[in-house]
């Protein structure tokens, strides 16, 4: 089918979704595809040189996030990040004497990413029990359900920083040290419940410092940071290969990742990852600013636009990250403005890019007590370095045409 004209130069205003590749990053993996191209395993030269950026990476990574160069841990992908996460903590807590024949507990909020949710789902179906925090209208997790929530069964509580849909920021310190107080109550060597984030949206805007926030576990991913798709990464607290880990891989094989992740290493995207990073945190602060900006001019042109318009989570804009605006607009259906707007060149969203191909409702705005008809009638614009206060007054231009 021939892709319909559209009205001059696309517009991307889904960045949540995905982001262009940086050219500097681009540039920093191209050796690893066509001359450094060694498997990190091989003793020789060609895979001395592979495990030297790989550990070059790692020792990166683990720099920016505060934390440990064995504590690093790349995936494919932040789903697997979140499944390593999850599953990890739940096959290694089984395998614990003390904990034999006792039911495991999981913890997650009513809106985590799918990726989680699924997780939970599936592990349900293996005999986990899970409990679904509720949030309240503008998002946030209620605290009181979770220390309700926590006993001597519970292995992981996982809670993501800053929400995919609707950019609301979670407490997460806060979360770690009521996690932390229950642990202490529970004996000084307790080792769970583990706290595991999922940072990907958060990383670009918010202090990642595992050390500061006081957790367990962290998800992120390159390609929500201008780096590559294909590769995510896990930090794990006190991972080793000498002592008993507080999760467990499922993936056998060659042992890689310090036994957590079995697999040829991705150099190439690995690299890319690092050098994203260290170009997101360098530009994190004036980034930022730019952003509250920017969506301060959107939501003033939406206002204008769309008088009956509101805004869905968070009760006031530091609660939520500076490039995300989920926004209700009466009467019209998400599907029929994405489509309408993407014939004419603008590219917007309902909600995850995970579920964006089903058309369903959001079931985070239905989990903040909205009705599912203001779930289907819900967008999400979500701003990029790209972004210029130019391109929102076309964004807006060929709202009219539509």
């Amino acid at each position: 089918m021939a892709t319909p004209k559209r009205n001059g130069k696309r517009l991307y205003f889904d960045y949540a979704a995905s982001t262009p590749l940086d050219p500097r990053v681009e540039r920093a993996m191209r050796p690893y595809f066509l001359k450094h191209f060694g498997n990190p395993g091989s003793l020789h030269s060609f895979g001395q040189e592979a495990i030297a950026a790989v550990d070059a990476s790692r020792e990166t990574l683990a720099r920016l996030l505060g934390a440990d160069f064995r504590e690093v841990i790349f995936t494919g992908s932040a789903t697997e990040a979140n499944n390593l996460a999850l599953r990890g903590a739940v096959l290694a807590w089984r395998e614990q004497a003390p904990h034999a024949g006792l039911q495991p507990r999981m913890i997650v909020s009513a809106i985590e990413h799918e990726s989680v949710l699924e997780t939970a789902h599936d592990l349900e179906r293996d005999g986990v029990e899970v409990i679904y925090l509720p949030v309240d209208r503008a998002g946030f997790v209620n605290l009181d359900a979770l220390r309700h929530a926590l006993n001597d069964r519970t292995v992981v509580v996982s809670i993501m920083y800053a929400n995919n849909e609707i950019g609301v920021i979670q407490p997460v310190a806060k979360i770690a040290a009521l996690i932390a107080e229950f642990k202490k109550g529970a004996g000084k060597n307790a080792r769970y419940p583990l706290f595991h984030t999922d940072a990907v949206q958060a990383f670009q805007y918010l202090n990642c410092d595992v050390s500061a926030l006081g957790i367990d576990m962290m998800t992120l991913s390159a390609h929500k940071i201008y780096g590559p798709k294909g590769i995510g990464v896990l930090y794990a607290k006190n991972v080793t290969t000498t002592n008993p880990s507080s999760i467990k891989g499922d993936v056998t094989g060659g042992g890689q990742e310090f036994g957590l992740r079995s697999g040829t290493e991705n150099v190439p995207l690995i690299v890319g990852f690092a050098k994203a990073a260290e170009i997101t945190l360098a530009m994190q602060k004036k980034e930022t600013k730019r952003m509250i900006a920017l969506r301060n001019h959107l939501l003033k042109n939406i206002k204008k636009r769309f008088p009956t318009a509101k805004i869905n989570g968070g009760a006031t804009a530091d609660e939520t990250l500076p490039n995300i605006l989920n926004v209700y607009i009466p009467g019209r259906t998400a599907e029929d403005m994405v489509v309408k707007l993407d014939l004419a060149g603008v590219a917007v969203s309902a909600g995850s890019a995970c579920r964006a191909r089903a058309m369903v409702s959001s079931y985070v705005i239905e989990a903040l007590g909205y009705s599912k008809e203001r779930a289907k009638s819900s967008l999400r614009f979500s701003l990029g370095r790209q972004t210029t206060k130019n391109e929102i007054v076309k964004l807006f231009s060929r709202f009219r045409g539509i």
